[in-house]
């Protein structure tokens, strides 16, 4: 798949071969459909007849899975190598100021993205206004989930920040304190 060796960066992850189809969406808002092969966290290796060109910022999104920014690395034979942009390089991170101390914790809850299948992540820390979770799918900043801890309605949330496979969310409605307390008390348990 990668042209040759001098093209891989030296801390590049390994990647894992996978068959999955989706898009790849320029700049100028064409569709160019591809087939991914092999997948990391960083990046992936996709198959695809599209006009890329290395430095190319594009949208990759998999049927299902949801969609990432991306920049393409290397272009040869019908191939190409894509790297995951989590935040435009000119763009710093803004973390709002929290409204409530954050209690680390670590508790299993069931999330949903709007349009996905339910899936299990790790809570590690909680306060009655959100909480950070350790992510399966990176969604994008701005986002809304479906995030139930068991015992509890389903909460609206929204991803405030994304960094790498971790995330914190904001709830939509903060959790009245005697059912925030009371869960609490359900997770120490």
């Amino acid at each position: 798949m990668i042209p040759d060796d001098s093209n891989v960066p030296a801390d590049r992850s390994e990647r894992r071969p996978v068959a999955m189809r989706g898009y790849v969406i320029s700049a100028d808002r064409t569709h160019h459909e591809i087939k991914l092969l092999d997948l990391s966290y960083e990046g992936c290796g996709v198959e695809t007849t599209a006009p890329l060109a290395p430095g190319e910022r594009v949208k990759l999104s998999v049927l299902r899975r949801g969609g990432i920014d991306a920049e393409v690395r290397w272009v040869r034979d019908g191939k190409a190598g894509l790297v995951f942009v989590t935040q435009p390089e000119s763009e710093p991170k803004k973390f709002a100021e929290r409204k409530s101390d954050r209690i680390t914790t670590a508790a299993e809850v069931t999330m949903r993205r709007l349009g996905s299948a339910n899936y299990r992540l790790t809570v590690s820390d909680l306060s009655p206004h959100g909480c950070k979770v350790e992510l399966v799918e990176r969604p994008a900043v701005g986002e809304r989930v479906l995030i139930k801890f068991e015992g509890l309605e389903v909460l609206d949330a929204e991803m405030c920040w994304v960094d790498g496979y971790t995330a914190g969310l904001k709830f939509e409605r903060p959790m009245h304190p005697a059912v925030f307390d009371l869960l609490l008390a359900r997770l120490r348990g």
